[in-house]
């Protein structure tokens, strides 16, 4: 059909046109507001000159404005603007045909049960008010707050607070870890709301300054967490930037300016309740205000502002088009042109946008993911991660690689897709090739087993029965003390002993001597006793071996007829036994290593070197309760802990592997990490096998 002859249809009559800012190239562009629909739609210099000429057929539209303005407009750009409108409903119905094709429209947009509950799950709103008539009701009461005496002295309420805070810096920190408690987080969350609240308000009350309406205001939840918005899309027909960038900035500027007077009040106020509380607004409100709201990439403050400083409307979508082209390009040199024309340095910068946004939504998306994992049921948790990962994750990969089968002609009429080709074919020999033979595990090494050796008491060396260096075993007599004193009062209760004894025979045959019989028995008793307890004292000046080992460290004087102390150390006995290491491996790596399998442990520091071994033993049940303190992440360690009462429970898998090393164990306990070679295992191995021992173990659960 002849494009100069095609019919244009007919607008809607709710529609109104509003200039709107200058474009890039500096064009004037108009903004079409659809009222029933709450839609904006920015058009440029030609759309507007066809739209102001709309009627009767294309050809004559654009011999209109070929005639009427110094744009050379085509009959196939007037179609196209037709196409436009048409698409996107801003035509009058006015035929069978068009009601099917609205129909078929509202079927398309109609999504099933499982469709909606995925998207709705994640976000959704829920208007509440319509404040509009108490918003211009409430505007000539609070206009003061954007004069330009409260903005000067909310800076200088904002520097004066800072200074006295920088002074009391040790008690605003104070007050910091006293508030991370369960009624310091409820404190925050108030605080929260109260500051959304003022947030959203500014937002309402600028836009509603500048003559736009606003429609409602209401509860968003994403992954279930409620936030405030307000709808102020009517900014879209204002043609100042300043004032699309004071709306859009408006929520932050209040925010701050909470947060600066309310530090000031701090800073005077006397310790109690209205400190606290003020305290909570200084220190909450920075954070919220400029690390949430300032980001560019999600749909909050910081993306609209963004939009409106560099002019670039829907700054999402356009950046993502330029990429995916870019993308493209570098892989197969299509030599398709660009989605819209700009300059170099413009689209460079919208590549790299999209490409941050896309790495932060991939990080996000993940967080959203493990989130509806752990906070619902372990299945249904499952189920809905991998959806996660699916749609938000694989399926815009998937539909870009089916644009890239739509143009598989074009890719390959030259050579530049070997180079992607090889790349992936790279990858997959370095994901499918099982290179990684080793295994790490945290580990520790006991200290080597030393008795030192000592004196009961004061002494004279009799006789030296063994060498330094020489192997003894248990109980091997190695030095023999005497102690004159004790050989004395062994000597008089021994004769006391026997004195006694002999009487005891006699008055047994003195019939008349029974009543000292009772008085004899006990005497001879406790000389009995004294005489035992000399001899067990004697006996320990004859110093054995408490375990078998070597002889190490001999005193010097260690000669007979020297007189040695308690004090001084005579040697010691080191342990026989092999070195051994505990570690603890990753319920992932259990079955890549068996008993036999060489291992090196590396000590953390320099002040040991390494030992190398063998594995011993694998223990099969996970390790319940971890008795090595020093390996906690609590402690700086690499095994992930939850600490119960006095206990530390271990957070996954992990299996206690005993080795023995080569070598002497050392002076102390030792803390590092044991590498063990096991059985090689691939990348998407590794990755598979993790996968699936979390839905063994989740499903099941």
């Amino acid at each position: 059909m002849d494009a100069a002859a095609t019919m244009l249809p007919a607008l809607r009559d709710e529609l109104s046109l509003h200039p709107g800012p200058a474009s890039l190239d500096g064009s004037p562009t108009w903004t079409i507001r659809d009222p029933v629909r709450n839609r904006y739609f920015r058009i440029g210099w030609a759309a507007f000159e066809a739209l102001s000429r709309w009627g009767g057929t294309a050809g004559e539209v654009a011999e209109s404005v070929r005639t009427e303005t110094t744009i050379d407009m085509s009959e196939d750009e007037v179609v196209d603007v037709a196409k436009f409108l048409f698409g996107n409903q801003l035509t009058q119905v006015g035929s069978h045909a068009d009601t099917l094709r609205l129909s078929e429209q509202a079927a398309a947009e109609q999504h099933s049960v499982f469709n909606w509950l995925l998207h709705h799950y994640l976000f959704f709103r829920i208007p509440l008010v319509r404040p509009d008539r108490f918003l211009g009701m409430m505007l000539p009461l609070v206009a003061w707050l954007g004069s330009v005496w409260f903005r000067w002295t909310t800076m200088g309420a904002l520097l004066l607070g800072l200074m006295l805070v920088v002074r009391q810096w040790d008690v605003f920190t104070t007050t910091l870890v006293d508030t991370l408690s369960i009624s310091g987080m409820i404190s925050y969350g108030i605080a929260l709301s109260f500051v959304k609240v003022i947030h959203e308000l500014a937002h309402g009350l600028t836009a509603k300054r500048f003559g736009c309406r606003v429609p409602t205001m209401g509860l968003a939840f994403l992954v279930m967490w409620p936030v405030l918005y307000t709808d102020v899309n009517e900014t879209w027909t204002l043609a100042s930037r300043r004032q699309r960038l004071l709306v859009g900035s408006a929520g932050i500027l209040a925010e701050l300016a909470v947060a600066a007077w309310a530090t000031l009040l701090w800073a005077f106020l006397p310790d109690g309740g209205m400190r606290q509380a003020v305290f909570v607004l200084a220190a909450f409100t920075w954070v919220s205000s400029l690390a949430i709201n300032l980001s560019p990439f999600m749909r909050f403050d910081g993306y609209f502002l963004a939009m409106d400083a560099l002019e670039l409307p829907n700054l999402h979508p356009r950046s993502f088009a330029m990429a995916k082209w870019w993308l493209r390009e570098a892989l197969f040199d299509l030599g398709e042109p660009p989605p819209e024309a700009m300059n170099p340095g413009r689209l460079r910068a919208m590549v790299v946008f999209a490409m941050a946004v896309w790495i932060y939504r991939l990080v996000l998306f993940l967080g959203i993911a493990a989130l509806v994992y752990h906070f619902f049921i372990k299945a249904v948790g499952v189920l809905l991660f991998a959806v996660e990962i699916g749609w938000f994750v694989f399926l815009p990969i998937w539909n870009e690689v089916k644009e890239w089968a739509k143009r598989r002609d074009g890719i390959f009429k030259n050579s530049r897709w070997k180079r992607p080709l090889l790349g992936i074919g790279l990858a997959l020999v370095v994901a499918i090739i099982p290179w990684r033979t080793r295994i790490e595990a945290p580990a520790s090494v006991a200290a080597e087993i030393n008795a030192p050796l000592f004196l009961p008491a004061p002494a004279r060396l009799e006789t030296v029965l063994v060498e330094r260096g020489q192997h003894v075993a248990a109980g091997t007599k190695l030095l023999v003390f005497v102690a004159p004193d004790i050989d004395a009062r062994r000597a008089i209760t021994a004769a006391r002993l026997a004195g006694k004894s002999a009487e005891l025979e006699a008055v047994k045959l003195d019939p008349f001597g029974r009543e000292r019989l009772s008085a004899l028995t006990e005497e001879l008793s406790r000389l009995g006793s004294e005489k035992a307890a000399l001899d067990a004292e004697a006996e320990r000046l004859t110093i054995t071996a408490p375990h078998a080992g070597l002889f190490l460290d001999p005193l010097p004087d260690l000669k007979p007829g020297a007189w040695l102390s308690p004090k001084q150390q005579l040697g010691l006995i080191r342990a026989d036994g092999p070195t051994i290491a505990i570690a603890y491996v990753a319920e992932d790596d259990l079955d890549r290593i068996k008993p036999g399998n060489e291992a090196r442990f590396i000590p953390h520091g320099l002040d040991h070197a390494g030992m190398t071994g063998t594995v011993l033993t694998i223990d099969r049940n996970p390790v319940k309760v971890l008795t090595d303190p020093a390996l906690a992440s609590l402690h700086g360690g690499d095994i992930p802990v939850r600490a119960t009462g006095q206990t530390l429970v271990p957070q996954g898998g992990f299996f206690r592997v005993t080795i023995r090393l080569d070598g002497t164990a050392p002076d102390m306990k030792l803390i590092g990490h044991v590498r063990i070679s096991g059985q090689g295992q691939s990348l998407i191995g590794r990755a598979g096998r993790s996968a699936l021992v979390v839905l063994v173990r989740e499903w099941g659960a």
